[in-house]
């Protein structure tokens, strides 16, 4: 069969809401190809017009299923010395990215990004991590620490244990993923996630919510052909975040995106004050944030007025093969 290539894919899609088109997959004339044909024939990646919101979006999964990552663990006001303790696992597991497509991911706790960890400024941070995965892991925290807990030489073997433990520091909006060679695999199969550390001076009360950019490449050719926040095409396009007008929303935004140079977020009818890394005292001004492979920030509004607010990808690719969703604003 010939491959259908992500252009393929996008020349084909209607103009209509949720128009479905087969996933780009890749075959080759041999037993194994044959194989991962029989294996993945019900795999399908999902197209539809950019306004489509509810039933219409081709999403996985109930109403509350990404909760836990889309919403962090309260922040705690600071406390010189106190234990903040996660556990970790690898796990390879296949998950569901889009209605009949399945990725084999390799994970922290079976999710795609993993859980989101959270601490204040000047906590003990313990990461008790076990590799039940079939490779070689580790975790990197980005932010200040001692060498030796950086997750670059201290490779976990499958069957492992590995225990992370340093201070806290700095407040701000940063990553965590595996640094295991190749690098660019570990990462793009799902080894990544949300690590907020909150300033020892509070910031204001506010409905808080974790995005994280991603991208898949399902036949491992190195160029993604589907998009997400939080790990599943359109899923906040079913779903719509509700937010509530006039209250203070502050959203952790990251970029795990592998395979592409940058990935953005464009909020529709509004702007936002953006922080870059969550620390400094610059914030933007904007309806639109670039970010870099690895980048994050801090994105903070009120809404002046109830409505449905579109937000997605400035790469309009990127729009159509997965990465949008709406706030639904009310009183």
């Amino acid at each position: 069969m010939a491959k259908v290539t992500r252009r393929n894919l996008l020349l084909a899609a209607a103009p209509i809401a949720a128009a479905p088109v087969l996933g780009k997959l890749a075959f080759e004339g041999d037993a194994a190809a044959a194989d991962r044909t029989a294996h993945h024939a019900h795999h399908a990646a999902a197209l539809g017009h950019a306004a489509m919101i509810g039933a219409g979006a081709p999403a996985v999964g109930g109403p509350h299923d990404l909760d836990a990552l889309l919403h962090p663990p309260p922040a705690l006001p600071y406390e010189p010395g106190r234990l903040r303790e996660y556990t970790l696992t690898a796990l390879d597991k296949e998950i569901e990215v889009a209605p009949g497509v399945f990725f084999p991911a390799w994970t922290y706790n079976g999710t795609v990004p993993g859980p989101v960890i959270r601490a204040t400024e000047g906590d003990i941070l313990r990461v008790r991590f076990a590799n039940a995965g079939s490779h070689p892991h580790t975790i990197h925290f980005h932010g200040i620490h001692p060498t030796n807990m950086d997750g670059v030489f201290e490779i976990v073997d499958s069957g492992g244990q590995f225990i992370y433990e340093f201070e806290a520091r700095p407040g701000g909006m940063h990553l965590y993923h595996c640094h295991s060679t190749p690098l660019k695999k570990h990462i793009h199969k799902g080894l990544y996630g949300a690590f907020i550390i909150d300033p020892k001076e509070p910031r204001a009360p506010a409905q808080e919510l974790v995005m994280v950019m991603n991208g898949y490449d399902t036949d491992g050719d190195g160029e993604n052909n589907l998009y997400t926040v939080n790990g599943r095409t359109f899923y906040y396009a079913r779903y719509p975040i509700r937010v509530k007008r006039s209250e203070l929303v502050r959203i952790y935004l990251a970029n795990a995106t592998e395979f592409d140079l940058v990935n953005s977020l464009h909020l529709h009818a509004d702007f936002f004050r953006y922080q870059p890394t969550g620390t400094g005292d610059n914030w933007e001004y904007t309806d639109i944030v670039v970010q870099a492979q690895g980048q994050r920030g801090v994105l903070e509004i009120e809404f002046a007025q109830t409505g449905t607010f579109m937000f997605h990808a400035h790469q309009s690719e990127f729009t159509e093969l997965g990465w949008m969703g709406f706030f639904d604003v009310v009183d």
